[in-house]
């Protein structure tokens, strides 16, 4: 029985790499919806779990994507009311990349440092930045949350739709005011993750090598310039003055392999949910 993902994206043309990174996970066949909501699905979830039976389920498995996280989170809930016993399909949340971006990204710290009773800082609240600050939460850091100082944003900064939701979710939220600022609140944080947008420098090298206290430095944006001034793309873990760097293209690299794991295990264990937590379950196990 050929293994079937059927990929339920937000946006109007389906993710082209979520569907390359199914078809080398081995899965047989993409059959992929764009515009995907909580409102229409239901005919396509139906259509996709009835046909083989609950056993053939073990072959069938959903994949939540797109570039907007709510829209996706709101279609993964939706989705999973519409399974039931015994037509339990496995389904995978990965909007934006985020859940698997993230939990790679933590899983590669957690082997570099001690986390547990420490501190950690997240600059940038977008989903990237949520989910990493999720996770290290969960290791049983104290998060920070920084939102970018209005001198890195070239005139387009504005207070972040995320930070309502950041506070709400019980994370202290700093804003601070220009990038000396932003230097002076990193230090005593053991762990430093930049989350910004693609080709903006969001943290200077004295931001994280004058620091008191900060071990790890990572930067997920891989476009020049990159998001960390003195952090390369490919740095992996490479140690200067006591802190180690791990690049965009070091995180990328795992991140790829860890989106493939986790569709291989959605056809290994019929029923699996990799939200959040089921994502960094098997980035540990497999980083």
């Amino acid at each position: 029985m050929k293994k079937i993902l059927i990929q339920l994206d937000t946006d109007p043309h389906p993710s082209s790499f979520d569907a390359i990174a199914a078809y080398d996970a081995g899965v047989d066949v993409v059959l992929a919806f764009g515009e995907v909501t909580a409102e229409n699905l239901e005919g396509v979830v139906q259509g996709a779990i009835f046909p083989r039976g609950p056993d053939g389920l073990a072959n069938t498995a959903f994949w939540v994507g797109g570039s907007k996280v709510r829209d996706g989170e709101a279609v993964f809930a939706a989705a999973r009311k519409l399974f039931f016993e015994p037509f339990q399909p496995s389904i995978m949340l990965d909007s934006d990349g985020s859940n698997t971006t993230a939990a790679a990204a933590v899983a590669r710290v957690r082997g570099a440092t001690k986390l547990k009773d420490g501190r950690a800082a997240v600059i940038g609240v977008g989903p990237v930045g949520l989910r990493t600050a999720e996770l290290l939460r969960r290791e049983g850091a104290e998060v920070t949350l920084l939102t970018f100082p209005p001198d890195v944003m070239e005139g387009k900064h504005r207070r972040a739709s995320g930070i309502d939701v950041a506070r709400e979710a019980g994370f202290e939220v700093v804003e601070p005011s220009s990038s000396d600022e932003l230097d002076a609140a990193l230090a005593g944080h053991a762990a430093v993750f930049a989350a910004g947008p693609a080709g903006t420098q969001i943290l200077r090298r004295s931001g994280w090598a004058g620091a008191e206290g900060v071990k790890v430095v990572v930067d997920y944006s891989a476009a020049e310039p990159v998001g960390v001034e003195g952090v390369d793309r490919t740095d992996n873990l490479e140690e200067e003055n006591g802190v180690s760097k791990l690049g965009a293209l070091a995180v990328g690299g795992p991140k790829m392999k860890l989106q493939k794991r986790c569709v291989e295990r959605m056809f290994e264990d019929k029923g699996t949910v990799m939200d959040l937590e089921g994502v960094y379950a098997v980035a540990l196990e497999a980083l």
